[in-house]
Order: C-alpha cells, then structure tokens, then sequence
C-alpha cells in the first residue's frame, strides 16, 4: 500500500494530490457516500491501472477477460460497454495514441472525438480523466507504426476543455476542465475533469 501511495503521489504531484483528497472529504459528506470509488481503465492490457486508489476497478480493452472485470470493446468503433456516469476516474495508458482521428469505413467517423465523447459520458459529475501518452515532438510519438494520434500540449486544452471547446465542430458533446499537464518521462501526462453543470 505504501509502495502504491508513492507512486500516486509522484504520477499526479502534490497540487493534484491535494485538490483529490479535498474532493474525498467533500464526496464522504454526501448521505449515499459508502467510501467506494470506482474507476475505469481504457486499453488496460493484461494489468488494470489504478492510480487513484479506487475501490472498484474495471478494464475495456479488445480482448476482455470476465474473470478480471475487463471487458471486451474495440474503442475505434465501439462505445465504451458502461452505463452513463458510472466512474470517479478513468484512465488510458498508452492508449490514445491508437485512436485514429478519421476513419472511412464505410462513413466517415471521428474515432478520437467519439473517444472523448464516451469518456465525458461514463465520467460522473467532477470525475477526472487521466491520459498518459507520447505526445509530440518526442520520437516515441511516431516510432511505433500503431501510434496514429498524434498528441500535443495544446490538444485537450483547445479541443475539449472549458474556455475553447474546439471540438464541439466536430461533434464533440462534453465539457472539461484541464486540471494540471505535464511532461513526465517523455509522455505527456493530463488530468482533466468531467463538467456536468
């Protein structure tokens, strides 16, 4: 457990481990708090992430696997297998990267911005979204032949958050707000948070 608070606390730096814990006390003041959280990650693999401590953790990735409550979902043309506003937290590792922009097939679709919809979508009220991926200009960004979304500083800021929401022309539904970017190990790392108001 230690070991697990380490490391969550040098993925999100103390500003965002404060702004967390503030939002723990104010969710366990709610009458139907049960001190549960639950959290979704995107494109799990063979391990599921949990870096928010959730309580309950489910996967979606193209292979699932019942036995670890991951479920099986191709995310370039499927939605994500879960009820509206089901999760505290999600999260993609190395996975956004694989999401093509456009896809022709046989309309023209708008897998990334679908994406982002479906994340918006199974967040609750305030819940954050965690994406960590090479972004641009590192190599990692274009080495791998999968990575087909390429990624800047600049993409949810303008794309899909508050102020901006340039997404919106593309038919882009939700509203985030850009919590806190970085560049840690040459990914780009960004917590934005669900706004359902």
């Amino acid at each position: 457990m230690q070991e697990a608070m380490s490391q969550f606390t040098k993925l999100l730096g103390t500003d965002i481990l404060r702004k967390h814990n503030e939002r723990m006390i104010q969710l366990q003041k709610k009458s139907n708090y049960l001190n549960k959280t639950s959290s979704i990650d995107l494109g799990c693999g063979k391990a599921m992430k949990n870096p928010f401590l959730a309580t309950n953790v489910c996967g979606v990735d193209l292979q699932g696997d019942i036995s670890r409550d991951v479920k099986g979902a191709d995310l370039n043309i499927e939605k994500i297998p879960f009820p509206d506003s089901s999760f505290d937290y999600c999260t993609a590792y190395d996975f956004i990267e694989h999401v093509p922009r456009v896809i022709y097939s046989p309309d023209r679709r708008l897998p990334f911005v679908e994406l982002m919809n479906e994340i918006y979508r199974v967040l609750k009220d305030d819940g954050i979204f965690l994406s960590v991926t090479p972004a641009y200009p590192t190599p990692e960004a274009f080495q791998d032949p999968t990575h087909v979304n390429f990624i800047t500083e600049d993409t949810f800021k303008y794309y899909f958050c508050e102020d901006y929401l340039w997404a919106k022309m593309y038919g882009f539904n939700g509203k985030f707000k850009l919590l806190h970017q970085k560049v840690d190990n040459r990914k780009l790392v960004s917590f934005l948070r669900a706004k359902k108001d």
